[in-house]
């Protein structure tokens, strides 16, 4: 009906965040870059080469350790060197916090608790913990998808959320940065906020009275 008031979103009673391009910035192509130097490939073979596919999707559930897995990138990218120079490369797409976004996260934590969920590996993690220490700390349960045996957009991962959390679907809400994500998400009944920006993250908080 025309001029009818729109009720605003509900408040959630958790928060739940990707961790890549939401709350550290990554970016793939520098992996790409450190690799192209040790690789038989030239570059734009190797752009080409690299993708999620079965390999990337089994290490990133657990399935496939991270000895394998550089064994894999060795030899699908023609890479020369040890598991450390792979290793380097790898993490090399792991840039910087979002400072905007983890002072909001702050900012919300001691009145509804935050939560993560990303689709990741051991590695990633393990260089998370070592570059950003206060990064993983802000939330008060970090679920990843090489401990939980399941990636977004999966609706096995949040599942296993929810199931975890005790929590019902719409009374959470998910901020990722990939639309498929999101739609999964929403499909289970979750709130979901697709976020290209900081500021998408400030907005969805706001309009639900959380700041």
């Amino acid at each position: 009906m025309v001029g009818e008031a729109v009720a605003p979103p509900a408040r959630p009673r958790a928060l739940l965040f990707d961790l890549g391009n939401v709350v550290v910035d990554v970016d793939v192509g520098r992996s790409l870059q450190a690799w192209a130097a040790h690789s038989r490939l030239p570059a734009a073979a190797l752009q080409a080469r690299f993708a999620v596919d079965a390999a990337y999707c089994r290490h990133e559930t657990g399935a496939l350790d991270a000895a394998g897995w550089f064994e894999y990138l060795r030899g699908h990218l023609e890479l020369e060197g040890d598991d450390a120079r792979i290793r380097d490369g790898w993490n090399a797409l792991l840039l910087a916090e979002i400072a905007e976004t983890t002072t909001l996260i702050d900012r919300v934590r001691t009145a509804v608790p935050c939560h993560a969920l990303s689709n990741t590996n051991v590695t990633h993690v393990a260089a998370i913990e070592e570059r950003f220490p206060g990064l993983l700390p802000r939330f008060a349960r970090v679920f990843v998808s090489h401990e939980i045996g399941h990636r977004k957009p999966a609706p096995e991962a949040f599942a296993h959320v929810l199931q975890s959390l005790d929590l019902p679907a719409h009374e959470v809400l998910f901020f990722d940065d990939l639309p498929e994500n999101c739609e999964a998400a929403q499909a289970l009944g979750l709130q979901a906020v697709l976020v290209r920006q900081p500021a998408d993250v400030r907005e969805a908080l706001e309009a639900r009275g959380l700041l």
